[in-house]
């Protein structure tokens, strides 16, 4: 269901056309998911996923993905498909997402990964693959120095256009120019065409006001946490490496650490709220900034 401000969410669904595919991108917790299924239901849509850690199986809970219940209401792809252990990358996604639109040319696209949508609507350098032998250097330089060590060794042109506040976006910056002899935004400048400009789509960004946006993101993570985050992270734990992918859920690490005695449950929630609305920050810093052409709601 529409929870964040309906009557204007309300309002916007009902001037989408129809026809086009539809792009809807916000934070974590700002309404978007539930925007979405209202579309899809009232027009027939597929809902398909671009979140970087909702793509992953062992997570539900944890990354808010939607509930069987709204995934019986409407189809929903790219959720939950991979298995933890696997790579997975934004050219994987674009792969994925080039094949939902072959199939079915008008989805409702919503997530909060940045990346996925400029990726979508203005292309994806082609960079050669990554050795594993390089990612677990980078994997080893991460947990004993830091993600400022890895900052330090980027070039100049890669080190002004990445996300310095993103430890993921250096590290894959770091690889790229270790593997590659050549930095991240080198590779960028040769980005072929994007696989659906914006012009053919129909997209908005929401862009909440941050103390209403904290305030549902604290409620969240405390539903999450009685409804199955902790036995969730717990399953997980015989797996965890932190520097993979699927651990960077918002979350994850501090449900961790109280599962190793090293926090109560009450500072881990307390610790999961503060990480998340960082990590909030960051997405509309992010959004602000490289979507900013995009149509928008402000929220409330």
């Amino acid at each position: 269901m529409i929870n964040a401000e309906p009557d204007l969410l309300r309002a916007w669904a009902r001037n989408v056309p129809p026809d086009l595919p539809v792009l809807i991108a916000g934070p974590t917790a700002s309404g978007k998911s539930g925007l979405a299924l209202a579309l899809a239901r009232a027009q027939g849509r597929v809902v398909v996923n671009a979140d970087a850690l909702q793509v992953y199986d062992c997570w539900r809970v944890l990354t808010a993905r939607p509930s069987p219940e709204d995934e019986a209401a409407a189809p929903h792809l790219l959720y939950g498909h991979v298995p933890r252990d696997a790579d997975y990358s934004v050219g994987h996604w674009l792969r994925d997402v080039a094949a939902v639109l072959r199939d079915d040319p008008r989805p409702v696209i919503v997530g909060g990964t940045g990346l996925y949508f400029s990726a979508l609507t203005d292309g994806l350098a082609d960079i050669p693959p990554v050795p594993a032998e390089v990612r677990a250097q980078a994997d080893a330089r991460m947990e004993a120095e830091g993600a400022g060590a890895l900052l330090a060794d980027l070039d100049a042109a890669t080190a002004a256009r990445i996300d310095r506040l993103n430890p993921a976006r250096i590290q894959r910056a770091w690889e790229v120019l270790t593997a590659t002899g050549h930095g991240l935004a080198h590779w960028q400048d040769r980005t072929g065409p994007p696989l659906l400009p914006l012009e053919r789509a129909h997209a908005l960004v929401l862009r909440p006001d941050p103390a209403w946006l904290g305030a549902r993101i604290d409620r969240r993570f405390a539903q999450m946490v009685q409804h199955g985050a902790v036995d969730e992270v717990r399953a997980a734990l015989p797996h965890w490496s932190p520097t993979r992918p699927w651990a960077r859920a918002i979350g994850a690490p501090e449900l961790v650490a109280h599962l190793r005695g090293d926090m109560t449950l009450d500072q881990a929630l307390a610790a999961g709220c503060i990480a998340t609305r960082q990590y909030s920050k960051r997405q509309r810093t992010w959004m602000r900034n490289r979507l900013r052409h995009w149509p928008a709601i402000d929220l409330p």
